[in-house]
């Protein structure tokens, strides 16, 4: 699977920059995120919840973060484990870039992963859909606790119709993989 999309968030790169590395900022607004901890030099391991379908299981994996430039972007390769659920593993690229005099952050993201396990025998309307959830749910969440400590008073929140992807398993890797790339990008840069 291969995903590319773009996301405005209402606050200055150094801002998104800093929640991206922020690992109690991407745990809340990853859904179903329970931990987010460093494992070694540029690297994290998560444990998060999900339910695709009639598949719910407790995913855990690795995140490992390369190419970092900051505030500019980075690149995190991944791998996770749901148990009879399946696996997951791939890279992301992220960057930013200023809007709008500096007051916004266009956030573009490059996502190739693989699934497998019963996650890869769910039809693809099912996965898509709940990938595409996820990934709105993150954003929606991320901008909102980033324009509010930017000091911007978010309007309600509109959420954009998701784009489609071959399978939902792809909006679900996609979500995760871009908390844990931000996470990881932020905690690098430290």
């Amino acid at each position: 699977m291969e995903l590319t999309s773009t996301r405005m968030v209402p606050a200055p790169v150094a801002m998104v920059w800093q929640a991206l590395n922020d690992p109690e900022t991407l745990k809340g607004c990853v859904p179903g995120c329970e931990s987010i901890v460093p494992d070694g030099e540029n690297a994290y391991r998560i444990a998060l919840v999900a339910k695709v379908g009639p598949v719910s299981a407790k995913f855990a994996g690795r995140m490992q973060l390369a190419d970092i430039d900051p505030p500019n972007g980075y690149t995190l390769s991944f791998e996770g484990q749901g148990g009879a659920a399946g696996f997951a593993k791939g890279e992301a690229k992220v960057a930013l870039s200023a809007e709008e005099n500096g007051a916004a952050t266009t956030l573009s993201y490059t996502v190739k992963a693989q699934v497998g396990g019963k996650l890869a025998q769910i039809g693809s309307r099912l996965v898509d859909g709940a990938a595409a959830k996820l990934a709105d749910d993150f954003f929606v969440r991320f901008s909102e606790i980033v324009a509010v400590r930017a000091g911007v008073v978010p309007v309600t929140a509109v959420r954009a119709p998701p784009a489609r992807l071959a399978s939902w398993v792809r909006w679900v890797l996609l979500a995760l993989l871009l908390a844990i790339v931000g996470f990881l990008y932020v905690r690098s840069a430290r």
